[in-house]
Formats: structure tokens, C-alpha cells, sequence
């Protein structure tokens, strides 16, 4: 089955070592979209990369140091995705955050009788 629809996409930006309330930043954040009972979220982490900071982010197998760039990727209608940026705001303390209108194509297994 074939659906397509307008929705935003939110992208937030951080580093992987920003945390929120002594959890890793990206947690809580995806601990929120399930409360929130958002679409869809997806953690990815980078291999470098900068931001207002200017400082670079990487992750490295030779380093202890763990602070890859993080960005956590929200589908949902403009009304959830409204519900989330309060916490958002909140949240993150260091980092950017993008939305943009986007065009969806949803597949999904007909249900079989």
C-alpha cells in the first residue's frame, strides 16, 4: 500500500557527548518522541564534523575521547512536531536545530485477509 502526504522533517545537530539530566542528549530526546508519540525518529552518528562552535566533532577508534556529531532525524505532522520543541528548547543547550516541509511516501504491507 502506497501513501503520500506533506509532514516536516526536524533535524537537530549536537555533539555526542552533551547530555540532558545525566543521560546521553540523543536518549532523551528519542525518550521524548515515543512519549510524545511522534512518527518516526532516527539517531545517527557521525564520522566529523563542526558547528557554532567552530570546534571539530570525530569519532575515533584511537582516541578516548567520544564526542562523534549526533543528528536525530523527526518525521511527523506540523502540529506533533509543534509539540515537541518546548523540550526541545529545554534540551538542548549547545547545537542547531532545522525544519523543513517535506513530501512523504509511506509503504506498508496490505493487510492480508
Amino acid at each position: 500500500m502506497k501513501e503520500q502526504f506533506e509532514a516536516r522533517l526536524l533535524r537537530i545537530y549536537f555533539g555526542e557527548s552533551d547530555k540532558w539530566q545525566g543521560k546521553p542528549l540523543h536518549e532523551a530526546i528519542l525518550a521524548k518522541c515515543l512519549e510524545l508519540g511522534m512518527a518516526n525518529a532516527v539517531v545517527y552518528r557521525g564520522v566529523e564534523g563542526y558547528g557554532s562552535s567552530t570546534r571539530i566533532h570525530r569519532a575515533s577508534l584511537w582516541r578516548l575521547s567520544r564526542d562523534a556529531p549526533i543528528m536525530v532525524s523527526i518525521i511527523d505532522t506540523e502540529a506533533q512536531i509543534g509539540k515537541l520543541i518546548p523540550s526541545l528548547d529545554a534540551m538542548v543547550g549547545e547545537g542547531l536545530i532545522v525544519m523543513s516541509k517535506v513530501d512523504v511516501t509511506r509503504y506498508t504491507r496490505a493487510e492480508s485477509a
